[in-house]
């Protein structure tokens, strides 16, 4: 959190309010004491409440709330518009329109009008006379003025910030009626009831405003920070995780492939051996059917050599015979 102290708001002249006979008498809790016809603000309650604010502002800022600075006195235009851009929030420094907020769907019709003119090679400038470009031009330049700080934005804040909540009562009611949160610097001159966060200080002085809206920036600034690295280390973790889990995945991818590949070899295995003894079965069948078939021929042939022999012994016992005979005759 952005450190103010008592110090800091006195440098500034943060303690000098208006002139005792404007003062507005809910402010008196405020009021440390009179001085030559000047209220002095307490500037211990400034403190305190300051920091208020900057808590508040600090959790929208978390949430990626929008914040709408308005400051449209001459004393506070240039700080809020620096400020504004510098934490990357929404600003209003010309005159505020009345509806802003509570007609805000006309006003986005004037953005995106003031889109159209701005954007490059636009149509709209074609097949038309000097004197209606020069119309659009001028048309161009007061909503650009109109609606620089906020033609980004596309929702209502989520809360507001205002430099005079007196000056700037017409944007403090539109908040109200819309239930926005308002933080203010009020003066002597108004109430304190009439924004959430009020911060009693004095809103004429250059310094002052310089010294609590840059707070308040400084503020949003380490509140996104903050978010951007948590979501960073949380998106890290995520991703640690995430590869943890790719590295047990592809290990378990690994360690199956393996137990497949071991699957398979085995199987290979089992088809050569059972290959092997197939091989080997036919081997002993042919060995087996040669047996067979030498004790075939070795049966046939001793067959055969009988046959021939009681051939041979008849064909014998007929010569016998025929000679006999032969010898008779």
């Amino acid at each position: 959190m952005a450190e103010i102290n008592f110090e800091n708001l006195l440098s500034t002249g943060a303690h000098f309010g208006h002139v005792t006979r404007k003062w507005h008498p809910e402010f008196a809790p405020y009021i440390l004491m009179k001085k030559n016809g000047i209220h002095i603000i307490n500037l211990d309650e400034t403190v305190r409440k300051l920091n208020q604010a900057l808590t508040f502002i600090s959790s929208i800022a978390r949430k990626n709330g929008e914040v709408l600075f308005v400051g449209t006195k001459k004393q506070a235009r240039d700080i809020i518009q620096q400020e504004a851009d510098r934490c990357g929030m929404f600003y209003i420094v010309e005159r505020w329109l009345g509806g802003t907020l509570t007609n805000y769907s006309t006003i986005k019709k004037s953005i995106k009008r003031l889109q159209l003119l701005e954007k490059e090679g636009s149509n709209i400038y074609e097949n038309l006379t000097k004197k209606e470009i020069q119309m659009l031009n001028r048309e161009r330049i007061k909503l650009a003025d109109q609606h620089r700080g906020i033609k980004d934005m596309k929702r209502l804040p989520d809360v507001i910030i205002v430099v005079d909540a007196h000056h700037e009562i017409t944007a403090v009611k539109e908040a109200r009626l819309l239930e926005i949160p308002v933080i203010g610097i009020v003066d002597t001159n108004t109430s304190p009831h009439s924004v959430d966060y009020p911060i009693p200080a004095n809103d004429d002085s250059i310094r002052t405003i310089q010294l609590i809206i840059s707070a308040i920036a400084d503020e949003i600034l380490a509140a996104t920070n903050k978010e951007n690295e948590q979501e960073k280390t949380t998106s890290v973790t995520g991703m640690e995780e995430k590869s943890k889990e790719n590295i047990e995945t592809v290990s378990d991818v690994n360690v199956e492939e393996e137990k497949a590949a071991e699957v398979q070899v085995e199987a290979v295995k089992i088809k050569q051996d059972t290959k092997k003894s197939e091989v080997v079965k036919d081997e002993v069948i042919e060995e087996e059917n040669a047996d067979v078939k030498t004790e075939l021929t070795k049966k046939t042939t001793s067959k055969e050599k009988a046959v021939v022999k009681k051939v041979k012994k008849k064909t014998v016992k007929k010569k016998k015979v025929t000679t006999e005979e032969e010898k008779a005759k």
